[in-house]
């Protein structure tokens, strides 16, 4: 047997809209506990625009981490000219170089791919 409710349309849109407001609702709930957790962290807009912009990764999380090439190369063991390279996109780095120098920016390599 059907059973059917028949509503205005005025009813279905607000009950479309809370439907959506609590989609948004469980969004930032799962947002906020994996930062909570550690699992995910906050950029601000300002970075985060330089990589909707098209900026590179690579250059991005190094300026969010405070840190010059040098220091970047020293703490992941990449020529720093090779870091230069790729934050111009003259080279685009080995899966070995990304992956040393994602783990020493504490993000992971799909970070530093644009």
């Amino acid at each position: 047997m059907n059973d059917m409710v028949t509503i205005s349309r005025a009813e279905y849109l607000m009950l479309l809209a809370a439907a959506e407001q609590v989609s948004d609702l469980t969004a930032y709930d799962r947002a906020t506990t994996r930062i909570a957790a550690g699992d995910d962290e906050m950029i601000p807009g300002a970075f985060a625009n330089r990589l909707l912009e098209g900026e590179s990764p690579l250059r991005v999380y190094r300026d969010l981490r405070g840190l010059t090439q040098s220091a970047l190369s020293d703490l992941s063991g990449v020529n720093r000219v090779q870091i230069a390279d790729i934050e111009a996109g003259r080279k685009s780095g080995s899966v070995a170089t990304l992956h040393k120098l994602a783990e020493a920016l504490a993000v992971t390599v799909d970070d530093l791919i644009h």
